[in-house]
């Protein structure tokens, strides 16, 4: 689908609704929601500041939508994770896509959820809401698997699904923090092997 916008030269032109999100995703996943100017995030997208608004509604909106954009095509392998077959299986499909999405492409590192997150101020903090909300459905979907693992017996007695999840969970976010900061890939796959080295088996 293309839209007709206006140039800055006052000559209409058209844009690519898809591209021009995919380009805003970047700059919020770089730089977070408050980083993220909306000088940078039009020029990115290559319109004007009247089309943006005119095709996503305000900065908070067009926020939104690179997230529902970032769940879609960047963390799909989520729903594929939480269908192994056992809890280990589960949580190193989760690490290393994980750690592929962090590290990989010519994605910006880190995670956009947590980058955003951590990055907001009191004036975003609808923004951190709509994160921490999506981060918890995620978290319950997670330990509503690892409470199928405990039923099954697939774990052993006395390890409690909600510690688990939780821990794995923060073993997740605390590598997308250290990719944002550029520690290498070769480490972080340490982080993720070592991880495994420790899971509870029976």
């Amino acid at each position: 689908m293309e839209i007709v916008a206006q140039s800055t030269r006052g000559r209409p032109r058209e844009f690519d609704p898809e591209e021009a999100l995919t380009a805003a995703l970047a700059v919020f996943w770089r730089r977070g929601y408050d980083g993220a100017s909306l000088a940078e995030l039009t020029e990115a997208m290559g319109i004007t500041k009247p089309s943006l608004y005119a095709c996503f509604g305000n900065k908070e909106a067009l926020f939104r939508k690179a997230l529902d954009l970032y769940e879609r095509d960047k963390l799909c392998y989520i729903q594929s994770a939480l269908q192994e077959p056992t809890a280990k299986a589960v949580a190193e499909r989760l690490l290393r896509g994980a750690l592929a999405m962090q590290c990989g492409g010519d994605d910006p590192k880190g995670c956009m959820g947590v980058i955003s997150s951590v990055a907001a101020t009191a004036h975003a903090e609808c923004i951190r809401d709509e994160i921490l909300a999506r981060r918890a459905s995620s978290d319950r979907a997670l330990l509503a698997r690892f409470e199928r693992a405990r039923d099954e017996g697939d774990l052993p007695a006395g390890v409690e699904p909600q510690a688990l999840s939780c821990y794995l969970s923060t073993v997740i976010q605390g590598m997308a923090v250290q990719a944002g900061a550029g520690v290498p890939v070769e480490r972080l796959n340490q982080l993720v092997d070592t991880t495994l080295t420790m899971w509870p088996s029976k």
